[in-house]
């Protein structure tokens, strides 16, 4: 049974440490930006570094890659209700940087694939 997605960014972003696949971030050393807004936005960073993920509120001096978009379409993402992809291609998702790194990143979180 799966347990009830959190509600809120800032509620998921706090479990997202325990998501990381350590196999698929090995050799990573990498800072994800995540700059949200609307009503559930907020600044959140990703740092993955040594197989493990740090989670933190605020912005990175210098992040690796930056994924500006709503909280609402986060979450979506996030619940696995709608791709990354999907919500990039309609505009609703801005990526800066290392694109690499944000093709990545589903993979780095396998259970949160749709």
């Amino acid at each position: 049974m799966n347990p009830t997605p959190p509600k809120t960014v800032r509620a998921f972003f706090s479990t997202l440490a325990g998501k990381l696949d350590p196999e698929a971030a090995e050799g990573l050393d990498a800072v994800y930006q995540f700059n949200l807004n609307g009503a559930d936005g907020g600044q959140y960073q990703l740092q993955i570094r040594d197989g493990a993920c740090q989670v933190s509120e605020g912005t990175h001096p210098d992040p690796h890659v930056t994924l500006a978009m709503s909280g609402e379409d986060c979450l979506k993402v996030l619940n696995g209700q709608v791709s990354g992809t999907m919500v990039a291609m309609t505009g609703r998702l801005r990526i800066s940087g290392d694109m690499g790194l944000a093709m990545q990143l589903a993979s780095l979180f396998p259970s949160l694939r749709p």
